[in-house]
């Protein structure tokens, strides 16, 4: 797109929004007249600094489009990952941080204040080797 009709676009938005700022400002007072004075010196504000531009030429070209969604792609990967690891997800299953053949005490059991034989009976006997011994 030319420069001369994104300056008119922009110019023409601007305006608008400005007279609309006008009359909330004395509908609703300074306040509403004031963010919309805010809101529409953003168009001509987007020309002047070339993301205007630069926004044409993104919605026409399927490269940056793909670049965006890759961007996006890479940003849930993050934000999923860093769930997963304050849940604690990733150390278990993905690390191998347990032992195989190593039986641990159900979680269940250990939250509610119970004991793991409660929870698995063949932990039962186990449990009561070791109290026979001392051993807690």
């Amino acid at each position: 797109m030319s420069d001369v009709f994104l300056f008119v676009i922009s110019l023409a938005i601007t305006g608008l929004g400005l007279g609309g700022s006008w009359t909330a400002f004395q509908r609703r007072g300074l306040a509403s007249g004031m963010r919309g004075t805010a809101w529409s010196l953003v168009p001509m504000a987007a020309y002047l600094t070339g993301l205007t531009k630069w926004m044409t030429d993104l919605v026409l070209s399927p490269v940056k489009w793909a670049g965006l969604v890759l961007l996006g792609v890479a940003a849930l990967l993050y934000v999923t990952s860093g769930v997963m690891l304050r849940r604690g997800a990733a150390g278990a299953e993905g690390q191998g941080s347990v032992p195989a053949g190593k039986k641990t005490k159900p979680r269940r059991a250990v939250e509610q204040g119970g004991s793991a034989a409660a929870a698995d009976p063949d932990l039962a006997d186990i449990e009561a080797i070791l109290r026979n011994r001392g051993i807690s």
